[in-house]
């Protein structure tokens, strides 16, 4: 059993811009995007809450109000249904408990591992985990879920670890392993974007974390590194020999939802999944292929 504390608290860095997805978040937060008839962020905040975290700390910028709305009352909303004798049964549960969300800005684009540092007053001297909503996980239990599970046997630094086409390394950080045990790999290193031929390993890391808070102390004295970016990669990499460190494969299916490609498959996947869309969607695509 772990020493460590429980992990209660869950960063969600949604301050981008969403360039790659214009114009349709030219006015709409890229995390609003829906997959289905749900968007981004509320798969990643229901992947938390099932995995038991307690406190949601959204890391925002400007023009994200409408992520700040979707997760609280909307009285106009739910009047109006009940009046019309609607069932509010598909927003149900999507308003958070008072004290969660917590909101706190990045004021600046600094990278990945200056958006978690902003939420360092929030987090204070406890684990907790990030979670990057464009990354769909989808599985049962959800990734977070199976990642508390191994963090109860092992405590310390769990981050997500996927196989990636030994070709594309140099997209992602990439761990360096030691041993294996399952789906735990031990982290010898980890290196954000390595060049071309030069990668460890395949395994990828897929936007999930479960961080001990010594972290922030680290990116309190950042270094600028791939990118010109402050990496949160760099800052897990100094923990790694002296806090215990591993990497956990998810059993489940990943969307790179960052990508268009990747939303369109998300979008697919699912309604295949859903019994009221299943059969017409695999209908119409059996059409579309011939």
């Amino acid at each position: 059993m772990s020493s460590f504390k429980p992990l209660r608290k869950a960063v969600f860095p949604v301050a981008g811009l969403g360039t790659r997805f214009l114009p349709a978040t030219k006015a709409m937060p890229k995390e609003m995007l829906t997959v289905v008839d749900k968007p981004l962020i509320q798969y990643a905040v229901e992947e938390a809450l099932e995995a038991g975290i307690e406190q949601i700390i959204f890391v925002t910028g400007r023009g994200k109000s409408a992520l700040e709305d979707h997760f609280d009352i909307s009285y106009e909303l739910e009047t109006t249904m009940q009046a019309r004798g609607k069932s509010l049964a598909a927003i149900e549960g999507i308003r958070q408990k008072p004290g969660s969300p917590v909101y706190v800005r990045q004021q600046e684009p600094l990278g990945l591992g200056h958006a978690v540092w902003c939420a360092r007053e929030i987090v204070g001297d406890e684990p907790f985990a990030v979670l990057l909503p464009d990354e769909l996980m989808w599985g049962t239990p959800g990734f977070l879920a199976q990642m508390v599970e191994a963090y109860h046997k092992v405590g310390g630094n769990l981050i997500g670890a996927l196989e990636v086409a030994p070709e594309e390394t140099d997209k992602y950080g990439i761990i360096t392993p030691g041993e294996v045990d399952g789906p735990l790999t031990e982290v010898l290193e980890v290196i954000e974007k390595p060049a071309k031929g030069t990668a460890k390993s395949n395994l990828m890391t897929p936007g999930r974390y479960i961080l001990q808070p010594e972290v922030m102390k680290i990116l309190d004295n950042p270094v600028t590194g791939a990118g010109g970016e402050i990496q949160l990669t760099d800052a897990m990499a100094q923990l790694i020999g002296k806090q215990p460190f591993h990497g956990y494969t998810f059993n489940g299916q990943r969307f790179d939802c960052g990508g268009k490609a990747g939303y369109i498959q998300a979008n697919l996947a699912l309604a295949l999944e859903r019994e009221d869309l299943g059969p017409p969607v695999r209908a119409f695509a059996k059409r579309l292929l011939g």
